[in-house]
């Protein structure tokens, strides 16, 4: 568990682009039951989070279609609503930061560490833009 003040600026920098910080399993199920679609972040501390993740998921919202639903779990400090959200994105193993789109509860895109990991944050906006004119 890391502690609240180091954890609070990377929750804000999404919860300033629009983005609700889930902290419970049954906040993740309620938000997963709507219709339409739903972006769920799984934060990190890490620095791919803050170089790639966190940057691009707030830059992917410039796009023309964006979902719904913006949220996300912070791995390491919620742990019941990071392992909740995880289940909903089995068949991938777990992995943080990560990026996920569901279409009415469905998961319909992804992005594992290994996907953000290296990459500039214009490559991962790009992509969830790719994503959200697919299937927003």
């Amino acid at each position: 568990m890391y502690p609240p003040e180091l954890v609070r600026p990377m929750q804000q920098e999404l919860e300033n682009a629009g983005f609700i910080s889930l902290h419970t399993a049954q906040e993740v199920e309620q938000i997963l039951k709507n219709e339409g679609t739903t972006l769920v972040v799984v934060n990190s501390v890490c620095g791919c989070a803050a170089g790639t993740c966190r940057p691009g998921a707030v830059a992917s919202l410039q796009a023309d279609k964006v979902p719904n639903n913006l949220v996300t779990v912070f791995a390491g400090v919620d742990a019941e609503a990071t392992g909740k959200a995880r289940e909903f994105m089995i068949p991938f193993p777990p992995s943080s930061p990560a990026i996920a789109l569901f279409k009415d509860g469905v998961l319909v895109h992804m992005l594992e560490r290994h996907h953000i990991e290296g990459r500039p944050a214009e490559v991962i906006a790009s992509n969830l833009a790719g994503a959200y004119e697919e299937f927003c």
